[in-house]
């Protein structure tokens, strides 16, 4: 094997390995996780802004829930957004197959690019999305459809992928 070929080979690998690792990591961060280090307490006061969430609940979650939901979403500046407590059994919010809009003012961020959903109670809420908009901000899906397991912050975090 000539010298070229040696080196066209070597380049080859290197590029394929850097394609595996890319298209890999890319695939683990798409599906929602708990929170490595997730501190609600490092709320930033940078400004006001309002901003419109649509939660829309999966058709494989519980009819109704009485489960407590509360929401937080970011930018990777560390300005943070802390919804507590957006549910109310006696609105119906959060059935089965269903969207929930709501108005949120809070900091402002930049681009959105985590939300983690925090869910305590019995009855196993199953989220299908997080949709943000904002004026501040491009507006941002995140994808659940699965179990959000119970008193932990669990969701998406792409601050370190943009």
């Amino acid at each position: 094997m000539s010298r070229s070929s040696r080196m066209a080979s070597l380049q080859l690998l290197t590029l394929l390995f850097f394609f595996f690792f890319t298209v890999s990591k890319s695939i683990d961060v798409s599906k929602p996780h708990a929170a490595e280090s997730f501190d609600i307490n490092l709320i930033q006061n940078f400004g006001s802004c309002r901003y419109t969430v649509i939660i829309r609940t999966s058709c494989s979650s519980p009819r109704y829930t009485r489960d407590q939901i509360s929401l937080s979403f970011g930018d990777g500046y560390r300005n943070q957004v802390y919804a507590p407590r957006l549910d109310d059994p006696g609105s119906r919010a959060f059935e089965r197959c269903s969207s929930d809009t709501y108005e949120i003012n809070g900091p402002c961020v930049r681009q959105i690019c985590y939300v983690y959903v925090h869910r305590s109670g019995p009855d196993g809420w199953v989220p299908e999305s997080v949709q943000i908009f904002s004026h501040s901000s491009k507006a941002v899906t995140f994808t659940f459809n699965t179990h959000v397991p119970e008193s932990i912050w669990f969701g998406h975090n792409y601050c370190n992928t943009i």
